[in-house]
């Protein structure tokens, strides 16, 4: 048998490529002068592909030029990059890394609801830029006392509630259906959930039907001392309104580490001292990164070795096992 080639579009983690160039034909196309003359020349033999966000969209474009394609082995848990059901009809299972990054993600959750709230990134500014002689720096708001509503109770809605837990705060949290295993407060209605908090944290998946699930009704019934952390998708929530709720007093703050044109940050935002920026960097610590690639290596090999993926995405699953 020849041996299977590999299509990654985008610059990946030095060690996947070496991993997969161990065993296979890999293309680098990101390293290509001619992009397009390439993919036509390589495209009868793609047989998988490896990509993460920075490969843009995976659509039907894509699978309408890899007439070969069997498998794309997405690196991380989101993969509303991927149009995994076009890839369904074809045939091609589409992986993800489940599980691997939850714990990093809600460790970032806490870490930035807490920035926002105490003002830490603004307090840090104070010290650097000589200003604590001049007097103390303001009072912040507190987490004691407030209620979190969580937008999403996955496997990381639930990490970021047992982390929470330790505070003392109040839970609850809105989602597709009732979670049988917690004892959180169940919100069917999202415009109830953000009455009934005083911060907003969204964990839901990206895609078009969590595409501005976050709009200014839940930011006005979030009201006017809520803030909003988002760690899901910048599409989850409209930004043009999350602007304009921050600078109407709509919202008393927010907590950001996704936006809707990533890496573009709108000026209104990066300009607002009541907001606090992160450059989308949920999962990204050297040991979880690390593991992610390695589970992008280990579908590939146990499709092309057993003919059967470790973490295939609902869309695929009647796909996860070779004909």
């Amino acid at each position: 048998m020849t041996i299977p080639e590999i299509l990654i579009p985008a610059p990946m983690l030095p060690g996947v490529v070496a991993a997969l160039e161990a065993r296979y034909c890999v293309h680098r196309l990101w390293e290509q002068d001619a992009p397009d003359a390439f993919i036509t020349d390589v495209a009868p033999r793609i047989r998988g592909m490896a990509v993460s966000t920075l490969a843009g969209k995976v659509d039907a474009m894509w699978l309408d030029r890899l007439p070969a394609l069997e498998i794309i082995a997405n690196f991380g848990v989101g993969y509303d990059n991927i149009d995994a059901r076009a890839a369904a009809a074809r045939g091609v299972v589409v992986t993800n890394t489940p599980g691997i990054l939850d714990e990093e993600v809600a460790d970032l959750a806490i870490g930035l609801l807490l920035a926002t709230l105490r003002r830490i990134p603004q307090a840090d500014r104070y010290v650097r830029d000589g200003h604590w002689p001049d007097g103390p720096f303001p009072l912040s708001p507190t987490l004691r006392g407030r209620r979190i509503g969580i937008v999403g109770l996955g496997a990381i809605g639930k990490a970021i509630a047992r982390r929470l837990d330790a505070f003392g705060v109040a839970i609850a949290y809105h989602g597709r259906s009732r979670q049988p295993d917690v004892d959180y407060a169940f919100h069917e209605d999202l415009i109830a959930l953000a009455e009934a908090s005083d911060v907003l944290i969204v964990i839901v998946p990206g895609g078009n039907r969590t595409k501005h699930l976050i709009n200014a009704a839940v930011m006005a019934a979030l009201g006017a001392e809520g803030i909003l952390v988002n760690v899901a998708r910048g599409s989850v929530v409209d930004e043009a309104a999350l602007i304009d709720a921050l600078q109407q007093g709509t919202i008393w703050g927010a907590g950001l580490d996704v936006f809707e044109d990533e890496p573009h940050v709108p000026d209104a935002l990066r300009t607002m001292p009541n907001v606090v920026l992160l450059p989308h960097i949920g999962s990204a610590s050297q040991h979880t990164r690390n593991a992610m690639g390695q589970m992008v290596v280990d579908n590939l090999i146990a499709w092309f070795e057993s003919g059967q993926a470790v973490s295939p995405v609902p869309e695929a699953i009647h796909r996860a096992q070779r004909r």
